[in-house]
């Protein structure tokens, strides 16, 4: 068993709404997981985090990856690289859509089903640059069978996603049917929101029918590109209890919206985050910060909550076992501070100010696989050692 401390951290987020930051702590891996936060422990190796913020693995809960790190929707290879040296240590697909050849319009349950499984065996499964990507999510069209459900969950496939979904026959019930199946077998099922995505085949959905399918994730809710209206986003809110999905392909205006309304309701829990790339958007590795950020600095979230749906809140969405950083969970984390020049004490004082802060290293499953600086930021203004 390898045990490393990471101590002299100035202030550590823990990755829970509401929960308290903790200062001048210090965190004790054992074999990948975390054994510890405070008090005085030797351990085989110690990283002196340089009075630095220490906070969970960004996951980002809507990627759209294709094989490995290649996406041709970019024409770009390396892409998860780049994600995790910007703070990324999980990612979760939102549908494998850009395999070259793929037509949105002959799409049938076996082609759908067989795409999940082979993503979900090879992407899945390789862990590209040492990220945890949950690849492999089936569309969900119409013409599906519970057999169909059956081999995915045989096989592991456990996210679902409604995006090409033909809701002028929401009537029948086969939607509300596929809900409950999937609830059955313990998947989570997210849905296309807002107007048309850049396939151009996706179909426009809005409180109706996030309302009448009652799905666990309205993904990019203030826009993927373009968001439900106003009205539309307050009902969600106000009527269902959805997870609700800000994504960097965002509205700006509208993500303001969808804040204010979770604020009022008290129910800023339900906010997770990705970064709907590569696509149009294109690839983003600080995407994830940027998000943060743009909470902290523009929409009034107190700097730690925002970290917490970058990271806790939007790994409980997805069932995921990483995103807090606890006695038992996995030691999946981000060593970050502000870059010289920022005014601001901290990174989540950074966050506060808009500042993107400087990644100094990134652990998962507590092994460093970035230490020194990110290639991806700017240094943090204090170092980090190893001794």
């Amino acid at each position: 068993m390898t045990t490393i401390m990471i101590d002299n951290i100035g202030t550590l987020a823990g990755g829970l709404p509401g929960a308290p930051v903790t200062r001048e702590t210090s965190v004790l891996i054992e074999d990948g997981v975390i054994a510890a936060i405070g008090g005085d422990h030797r351990a085989d190796r110690v990283l002196d985090a340089g009075g630095l913020t220490v906070i969970p693995g960004l996951v980002d809960g809507h990627v759209h990856p294709t094989f490995g790190e290649w996406t041709p929707a970019q024409d770009a290879i390396g892409w998860i690289h780049n994600y995790l040296h910007g703070g990324t240590t999980s990612m979760v697909s939102a549908g494998e859509l850009h395999i070259p050849g793929l037509a949105f319009d002959q799409l049938t349950p076996e082609l759908v089903v067989s795409i999940a499984i082979v993503s979900k065996h090879t992407t899945g499964r390789m862990r590209p640059s040492g990220v945890k990507v949950g690849a492999g999510t089936a569309l969900l069209i119409p013409g599906m069978t519970e057999q169909h459900f059956d081999r995915l969950a045989a096989e592991g496939v456990d996210q679902l996603k409604f995006i090409f979904y033909d809701w002028n026959r929401l009537d029948d019930g086969e939607a509300v049917q596929y809900v409950a199946w999937a609830h059955e077998r313990g998947m989570t099922v997210k849905m296309h929101s807002g107007g048309v995505s850049r396939s151009g085949s996706s179909r426009v959905a809005g409180h109706e029918i996030v309302a009448a399918v009652g799905p666990d994730i309205v993904a990019h809710i203030s826009g993927g590109p373009i968001p439900m209206r106003d009205d539309d986003i307050r009902a969600v809110v106000r009527t269902t209890t959805s997870a609700l999905e800000v994504c960097s392909s965002m509205n700006y205006r509208a993500t303001q919206v969808v804040v204010d309304e979770l604020r009022a309701a008290g129910a800023l829990d339900r906010l997770t985050l990705g970064t709907d790339t590569p696509g149009g958007t294109g690839v983003i590795p600080r995407g994830m910060l940027r998000n943060i950020c743009f909470l902290a600095s523009v929409c009034g979230v107190d700097p730690a909550d925002a970290v917490a749906a970058a990271t806790g809140v939007t790994a409980a969405a997805h069932r995921l076992d990483t995103g807090v950083l606890a006695p038992g969970r996995p030691a999946d984390l981000v060593v970050l501070g502000p870059i010289t020049g920022s005014d601001a004490g901290d990174a989540l004082e950074s966050f506060a100010m808009g500042d993107l802060p400087g990644i100094a290293a990134v652990f998962v499953d507590g092994e460093a696989l970035v230490s020194g600086r990110s290639e991806q930021t700017p240094p943090p203004r204090s170092a980090v050692r190893w001794h």
